[in-house]
């Protein structure tokens, strides 16, 4: 592999520095640095930021090809910055079999645009009555760590307990999509104002909360670990804050659309904006913009969801649920955290790659940009404007509560173990 010099980035948004890849590696950083026959990437007013790691994709393959593959989300990844994700297990069939996911996983080797880390399900087929084969998934080449029934919330009790109990012998951990079903039946949006005014079925913040504080219990009570996926109000917020003061292990993410969406969008009656938890109110989403900044939100995680036109472009209570998120990422976490002062370079890093790496033991990723490290590395343009327009992604899906928005950022390189996936904000 031949050499790549990034010459005059600002590493982690401070000081300007350039960084030499040597293959797979980052060989220096420092200034003036030269390397005869390197290709020279000019970086000048650019932030060098570790390889975004997304602990929350739904990849869609095997199954729902129409929605997504494996080879067109990591696409997507790539040109969001992201040079690993981790694959959501509601696929058909489900990932609950140790050949499952090591599909998934080689399928993530063949696309060569990021590191895909199959998620195992907790339970046979999502159906929350049966335990999943935990410790094959661990074991499989695939080697998985987290386990999830994202889409579908593990409701029983004695189930969670036994599969926190299971994940501790290999230091596993389960993350909880935490809806109480019984509160949400029939439900459509967030419970508030908006879904009274508008004669919606009403999602209320305790059937999210209740599940979350029933987790963090069980959590302590068997001394394992919980991460708790795409928390979404202020109530959660308040929760977890306690549960970490006690000691507890848990971790929390918050996806890019609950931090800057509120339910007044679903005044529009437009499907775009129906996703699962539903987008909340200014207060809830304030709150955690604040919990983000303060680490009481562990991470962002997008919930990548593709889906279908024809799955969207319906009524309002046949539409499925869910939004494409991996290529405005960053721009919506700068909008929203960056330009706020909520956040600086180095907490995007921390919060985008870092802590998803070591949550999920991704391997490589979410490490110092130094010399001996893995060349995992995104560059961003902070200075860009512009609107985004889904007809130019690299998902197969469209489904973008941003069509027609300007968010600000673009990224111009990502670089999976020194090989550029994308160059000048195009696939390599």
């Amino acid at each position: 592999m031949s050499k790549i010099l990034i010459r005059g980035a600002k590493v982690l948004g401070g000081e300007v520095q350039d960084v030499l890849i040597d293959g797979e590696t980052v060989a220096a950083v420092g200034t003036a640095l030269d390397a005869e026959g390197a290709t020279v990437v000019d970086a000048e007013g650019q932030i060098l930021l570790p390889g975004l790691v997304d602990l929350h994709t739904h990849l869609r393959e095997p199954g729902r090809e129409d929605s997504e593959t494996v080879l067109t989300g990591t696409q997507a990844a790539a040109r969001g910055g992201y040079t690993s994700v981790f694959a959501m297990a509601n696929t058909f069939p489900v990932a609950d079999t140790a050949g499952v996911v090591e599909q998934v996983w080689r399928l993530g080797k063949e696309s060569g645009y990021c590191d895909v880390q199959p998620i195992g399900a907790v339970t046979v087929g999502l159906e929350g009555k049966q335990l999943s084969e935990l410790g094959a998934m661990h074991d499989s080449a695939a080697g998985v760590t987290v386990f999830s029934d994202d889409g579908k919330c593990v409701d029983d009790a004695v189930i969670m307990r036994r599969a926190l109990e299971y994940v501790k012998a290999f230091g596993g951990v389960v993350a909880q999509h935490a809806q109480e079903p019984r509160l949400t039946e029939g439900a459509q949006m967030n419970e508030g104002v908006v879904s009274a005014e508008l004669g919606l079925g009403g999602w209320p913040a305790v059937a999210e909360e209740s599940i979350i504080a029933r987790d963090v219990l069980l959590a302590e009570h068997v001394g394992s670990r919980v991460h708790i996926c795409h928390l979404s109000t202020a109530g959660s917020v308040e929760i977890v804050r306690w549960a970490k003061s006690r000691g507890i292990d848990v971790t929390a993410e918050v996806t890019p659309h609950h931090l800057l969406l509120t339910d007044e969008l679903v005044r529009s009656y437009n499907p775009v904006y129906k996703v699962n938890p539903p987008l909340r109110t200014e207060k809830d989403v304030l709150a955690l913009r604040e919990a983000l900044a303060d680490g009481t939100i562990d991470i962002v995680a997008t919930d990548h969801a593709p889906h279908p036109h024809e799955d969207k472009d319906c009524e309002w209570a046949a539409a499925a649920m869910g939004m494409v998120g991996l290529e405005t990422a960053l721009s919506v976490v700068q909008h929203t955290m960056v330009e706020t002062g909520l956040l600086d370079w180095a907490g995007v890093a921390d919060r985008m790659s870092h802590k998803p790496a070591r949550i999920g033991q991704a391997t490589g990723h979410g490490r110092p940009v130094s010399a001996g490290e893995p060349a995992n590395l995104t560059l961003v343009d902070p200075a860009y404007r512009g609107e985004v327009n889904p007809a130019g992604f690299a998902s197969r899906s469209r489904n973008t509560p941003y069509e027609g928005r300007e968010l600000p950022g673009r990224i111009t390189h990502t670089f999976l173990r020194g090989r550029a996936t994308v160059v000048d904000g195009k696939l390599a």
